[in-house]
C-alpha cells in the first residue's frame, strides 16, 4: 500500500506526517510526500527552496522510523488539490493523509480549499488532520 502525504510545512501538514507514520507502521506501507506548486519560474526560486528543504525534513522523519519514503515537488501548473488527486491516481495511491486548516464558508467559497477539493475528487479514501 503507498500513502500520500499533501506536505505544505503548516502545522497541520507536520500532523498529517505524523499520522501517515503511524499507518504506514500499521498497513506495513510506503509514504509518499508531495509538496504542490503551481509556478516555478526563477522569481519563485526562494519557495522552490524552502518546499525543497521541507521535503527533506519530512523524508528525514520516515527515514528515522525505517519507513520506506519518496518525495515530490510537483511544479505542473495545476492547483495544489489536483496536483495530489492526479499523483493519486497516476501511482496507485491507497491512502491520501492531508492537514485541514479552520476556515469560514465564506472563505472557502473565496480561496478554494485544497483538502475540500481532494475529500470531493479522489478515488481513493482521504483522511483529514487539524
Amino acid at each position: 500500500m503507498k500513502i500520500l502525504v499533501g506536505y505544505d510545512g503548516t502545522n497541520s501538514a507536520k500532523e498529517a506526517l505524523n499520522l501517515a507514520k503511524s499507518h504506514a507502521k500499521a498497513f506495513g506501507a510506503s509514504i509518499q510526500v508531495v509538496t504542490s506548486m503551481q509556478k516555478g519560474t526563477e522569481s519563485e526560486r526562494q519557495e522552490i527552496e524552502q518546499a525543497e528543504r521541507g521535503l527533506e525534513y519530512a523524508k528525514s522523519l520516515f527515514e528515522e522510523a525505517d519507513i520506506a519514503c519518496n518525495t515530490h515537488l510537483l511544479i505542473r501548473g495545476l492547483s495544489a488539490g489536483e496536483d495530489l488527486v492526479e499523483f493519486a491516481n497516476e501511482n496507485q495511491i491507497g491512502q491520501i493523509i492531508v492537514g485541514v486548516k479552520r476556515r469560514s464558508k465564506v472563505g472557502k467559497l473565496l480561496m478554494g480549499s485544497t483538502a475540500q477539493y481532494v475529500i470531493l475528487q479522489a478515488d481513493c479514501p482521504v483522511v483529514t488532520v487539524k
